[in-house]
């Protein structure tokens, strides 16, 4: 349990919120949304007590454990992976390393053999004694191979570090848990395992995300942080999106009489609860939907980018044909003799355990990179738009987005450009900025505005939600939902790639899986599993 009472946080004279006074209980997992810069790390910062409130107190349980994600991938460079999980418990780790050192001592002392049996009790009571079988079995569900336990952390990838930092965040099941995007880098499958351990953790967990999925899989309750304050409701992501949205359609309907407003509140929770009951989520996290209240229901100060793709014209019946394409680096296949031809209306996520090959594919079919043998062909009527994993060589200059933009643009008139930026939330003197100063979120809706330029009827997208806030990504996915022309794209967003793919291609180094289906069903396709072991 966290007991917040009369938190305020202010940086000089910008109040990010007052007067918070919540209670996070065990059995729960509280999502932490907001808008970008709202605060939400920060809240997290000040329950660990690695950031100080400007007013109010932060308590725990007596006795209680917190533990934090780390977001510091080098700290514990000099320790094996195993040590680096253990660590996580810090009460048990010291008990071990004193434990060891008593044992280790040349002269060990009748005083020496009577604090090892203390220690030996208190490391009896914490379940010493699987401290490390539990750890290893953390690394294997979270990717890490056990080959790699003994390995020092400073061998590993980045994305490896992440993982055991993860995995030493969760040891120990402590009493209270923080996680600020925990999602960060891990494959689909991974993330897939840490929602069922979070959705049994019995314990209580703060999370801060952009992955609307995960959100709505672990969360019971949502926390908004906006108009300056922190907002509790029950319910997970999806709940309070469209309750939101919902009650900003009532507020724009002036019209309409606060009994029929009531009915409709009413019947949306009652929709909303009958869906949920049927979750995997609320099977292991009961009685919350019987707490939602229609009155805490309001719209959101948050606003969402105009995101619209117009195809100048309808593709025609040849769009993309790919023959005997094969790529090989370092003499190992990403994929190899793939075939297959894009039909109207194919929306195709393509999916790998090894990142580079959805980024070299699409790098070979937009001309960028060449593939080590077989062919690709585009049809004639086809005008594609592509957003690349990597943009950092279209923001080496000194243009401001308004002179950024006019590069990509067949219309150079000023207010015309400045219409597209507005969609993208640039106003004001933020048009002025230098782009080689954009934060990462911000370059991605520049490069989204290029592509909503070239009015494509086939969009190529290389991991789209990456550096997105919520509102950003919840705008992309609802356009590209309607969106008339072909899509290609890499997501590790499930709510993502489930509303909008309708075919699957994933590449692997010994074969290709091409599915028609939906990527809920294909994720515990049995057919897909055995095809799956047998290409990787």
């Amino acid at each position: 349990m966290i007991s917040v009472n009369s938190l305020d946080l202010q940086f000089g004279k910008r109040i990010l919120f007052q007067d918070v006074n919540l209670k996070f209980t065990s059995g729960n997992c509280y999502g932490i949304i907001g808008a970008n810069g709202a605060g939400k790390s920060t809240f997290l910062k000040i329950l660990s007590g690695e950031k100080d409130p400007t007013r109010g107190t932060v308590a725990m349980g007596p006795g209680e454990r917190l533990s934090v994600l780390s977001q510091d991938h080098f700290a514990f460079d000099k320790h094996t992976v195993l040590e680096t999980v253990l660590m996580g418990h810090t009460t048990l780790w010291a008990v071990m390393k004193e434990k060891n050192e008593l044992y280790a001592k040349p002269d060990f002392s009748d005083e020496d053999g009577i604090r090892a049996a203390e220690l030996e009790e208190k490391f009896a009571e914490m379940e010493g004694w699987n401290a490390e079988s539990d750890a290893a079995e953390l690394l294997s569900g979270l990717g890490i191979k056990e080959n790699l336990h003994a390995s020092l952390m400073k061998d590993l990838s980045g994305k490896q570090k992440v993982r055991v930092l993860l995995a030493r965040a969760l040891f120990g099941q402590p009493d209270n848990l923080l996680l600020d995007e925990p999602t960060n880098d891990l494959d689909l499958e991974t993330v897939s395992w840490l929602e069922n351990y979070l959705s049994n953790f019995e314990h209580t967990v703060l999370v801060v995300s952009h992955d609307r999925h995960f959100l709505d899989a672990v969360c019971t309750h949502t926390v908004d942080i906006d108009f300056g304050k922190l907002q509790l409701f029950a319910g997970n992501y999806s709940f309070w999106y469209e309750s939101s949205q919902l009650a900003l359609r009532q507020v724009q309907q002036q019209n309409k009489k606060a009994e029929e407003k009531k009915k409709e509140l009413e019947e949306f929770i009652r929709r909303f609860s009958a869906n949920v009951a049927k979750s995997k989520q609320t099977t292991s996290r009961k009685k919350m939907i019987e707490k939602l209240n229609i009155e805490e229901i309001k719209p959101s100060s948050r606003k969402y980018p105009g995101i619209l793709f117009n195809p100048a014209r309808e593709p025609g019946n040849q769009i993309l044909e790919v023959k005997g394409l094969t790529k090989v680096i370092d003499g190992q296949p990403l994929f190899q003799d793939l075939n297959f031809n894009v039909e109207k209306g194919d929306k195709i996520v393509f999916l790998s355990r090894d990142p580079r090959a959805m980024t070299s594919f699409f790098q070979i079919i937009t001309g960028n990179d060449t593939a080590s043998s077989g062919s690709y062909k585009w049809g004639q009527t086809i005008t594609e738009a592509y957003l690349p994993l990597d943009n950092a060589a279209f923001f080496n200059s000194d243009y401001n987005l308004i002179d950024w933009l006019c590069q990509f643009s067949p219309d150079t008139n000023e207010v015309y450009l400045k219409g597209f930026l507005g969609r993208m939330l640039f106003t004001g003197e933020e048009l002025l900025k230098k782009v080689s100063v954009l934060s990462g979120g911000e370059k991605m809706r520049c490069m989204i505005s290029r592509m909503m330029l070239r009015d494509a009827n086939v969009l190529i997208l290389d991991t789209p939600t990456n550096h997105l806030d919520l509102e950003s990504i919840q705008a992309f996915n609802n356009t590209l939902q309607n969106y008339k022309g072909n899509i290609l794209f890499s997501s590790h967003d499930h709510e993502f790639i489930q509303t909008v793919a309708n075919r699957i291609i994933e590449l692997a180094p010994n074969g290709v899986i091409d599915k028609i289906m939906e990527y809920d069903d294909y994720i515990i396709n049995p057919a897909v599993a055995e095809l799956r072991e047998k290409y990787y």
